[in-house]
Parts: structure tokens; sequence; C-alpha cells
């Protein structure tokens, strides 16, 4: 836990809600957090950008931002680079990495290029595919295959195909959220998520999650409306496999030089118990049903703790690259 007093960290902006398919979940998100720092005595307001310009976070006197806004315009680098521009530090990851991470295909080529397993998949473009190609692609990739945008998080759009038959109606319905389509093997087995604290070598993986959804179905109510779904922490898997989890995410984040703080999803194929990297969340939900909350308590850390914990690293990309670098 960190030892900066709260009173140091002046006045703070929760950003939460905004324009993204995500808004519902983020301010779930943001209340949260929102009512864990007042209650640690940090002088933290509710600022939500769709209804509020940002500029106004200079105007207003704000020193730093806990982001808890997801999806685009929140997690995509996009607000990551107004506020470079402001000068005020946020939580999560830098400009670079948040913009390379939300987009689930880059993150793949970046992790294939460094040589960690990640399902394979195919890439359709809006308007650049036939309903033959897409009728193909399960003859590459195998049935059942998942369908998603590439671009969204919360399991929105996402769809598990099990026929031919369905998979024009699942890239358009993806192709509807995004005009990119991500079509990805299926690893059939155990699904896990790990969180991840810090930055660069001082990074730390926290306790692995294991997911049973009902039906193996996690998707969006799964995830944040229902009580069905079952979290397992400690995940129970056979051992040394949680450490070997820990060990690839750990890589997997700093290859994207994430910093802060990031969830990364993995799937373990349930014949060969290989882990393959799904994708990674460089700002994750913090309502009653998330995960990071969840691992960070395993490990001794409270929901209010984590979240002074965060806005203390809230931190500018120029700051880091001079702390990385050197004196500019």
């Amino acid at each position: 836990m960190t030892s900066t007093k709260t009173n140091d960290f002046g006045k703070v902006a929760v950003l939460m809600g905004g324009h993204s398919a995500e808004r519902e979940v983020s301010l779930m998100s943001g209340s949260g957090v929102l009512k864990a720092l007042q209650s640690k005595g940090v002088d933290a307001h509710a600022f939500d950008p769709a209804e509020r310009d940002i500029s106004e976070l200079k105007r207003k006197g704000f020193k730093r931002c806990f982001i808890a806004l997801h999806g685009r315009f929140g997690e995509d680098g996009t607000v990551q680079g107004a506020l470079e521009l402001l000068g005020i530090p946020y939580t999560g990851s830098g400009v670079m990495a948040s913009s390379i991470s939300i987009d689930k295909v880059m993150t793949k080529r970046v992790w294939l290029a460094e040589g960690l397993p990640t399902p394979r998949y195919q890439l359709l473009r809006k308007d650049a595919y036939t309903r033959e190609i897409v009728r193909a692609v399960p003859d590459d990739l195998g049935l059942p295959l998942i369908v998603k945008p590439a671009r969204e998080g919360s399991s929105i759009g996402v769809a598990k195909v099990n026929g031919y038959s369905e998979m024009a109606a699942a890239v358009d319905a993806a192709a509807a959220l995004d005009s990119d389509v991500l079509c990805e093997q299926f690893i059939s087995g155990d699904e896990v998520t790990c969180p991840v604290l810090g930055t660069g070598d001082s990074a730390v993986a926290l306790p692995v999650i294991r997911i049973v959804a009902p039906e193996g179905n996690y998707d969006y109510q799964n995830k944040y409306f229902t009580d069905d779904t079952k979290y397992l922490v400690p995940c129970g898997l056979p051992e040394g496999e949680e450490q070997a989890i820990q060990e690839i995410v750990l890589r997997a984040y700093r290859v994207l030089n994430c910093r802060g703080w990031g969830r990364i999803d993995v799937m373990i194929d349930g014949a060969t118990r290989k882990p393959y990297l799904l994708e990674i969340n460089t700002s994750p939900g913090m309502t009653g049903h998330s995960l990071v909350p969840m691992s960070a308590r395993a490990s001794g850390i409270s929901y209010e703790d984590l979240c002074v914990q965060l806005l203390a690293s809230a931190a500018l990309d120029q700051q880091q690259t001079a702390r990385d670098g050197g004196k500019k």
C-alpha cells in the first residue's frame, strides 16, 4: 500500500461515463471508485466527458485523474492524449499502450511478434469481405469459433459460432459496432484472468481468477448483471499452472509497455493445458462484479486501498519516459 498522504493528491477527477458502448458499466465503476477515494479523504469529484468539456479539468483546478472510463474514448489513448496535452497525470497506461491494447488485432500482432501464444485468427475489414470469404473462415479456424469487434470490451458484440450458417449474422453484428471484425479460434478449456499492478520490472501479477460461467457463456449479462457466474480465487488450477500464467501475463503486459494496472484474459486448452492470451484491459472494471478488486482482495488489498494505490501511480507519458531514460 502506498505511503502517499491522500491530501497530497490535490483535487481529483474520477472520469466516468463517456461516449462508449460501455458507458453503463463505466458509471458503475466510477461511482465505486469515487466513493472509495472520498472515504479515504481524497478530494475526489465525478467528471463525465460526455457531459462536460475535457478542458474544464484544467480550468477547474484538477491535479490528477482516475480513469474509470471503459472502451473507446476512454481506454483507447484518446483521453490519455488529451490529458497529456493538459499536463494532468492519470491512472493506467499511456497513449500508445492504450491505443494498441484496445485493438485486439494489434495486440495479437505484438504478442505474436514477441513469441507469446494467442489463438489463431482472421481479420475481416468492413466492406472488404464477401459472403464467400465469411463462410470460408471456419475452414481455416475450425468450429466452433469466436467472432467479435476488434475494439469493444465487456464482451459486447461477441458471438460463439457453432456452424457455417451462423457466420454471416455474427459477422454482421460485430461489423455494426466496428469496422474491423476479429474471427478467432475457439479454445476449449479453463477461462481465467490475471490482474497486474505496477510498471515495468516492478509490475506484479495478482492471484489468478478462474471464471465458471453458465454454460460457458461469459457474456455481457453474465459479467455484470447476474450472480450465476462463479469466480474462483484461489483458482484451483493444477500445481504450477497459476505461476506459469502469472509469468506469461507479466511478459504480455510489459511488451505492450503498459503501466499502472491492467488485466489479461487467458484461455487454457483443456487437452494440452497450454495457455493462450486473449486480450488485455488497460482500464478494467471496478464494479461490484469486477475482477481486479476481487483478486486484490485475495492478496490482502481492500477496494479502498486499491483505489488509492492506483491514484498514487497516476503519471504522464513524459514523466514515465524521464524516469525510464534518465534526465531529459
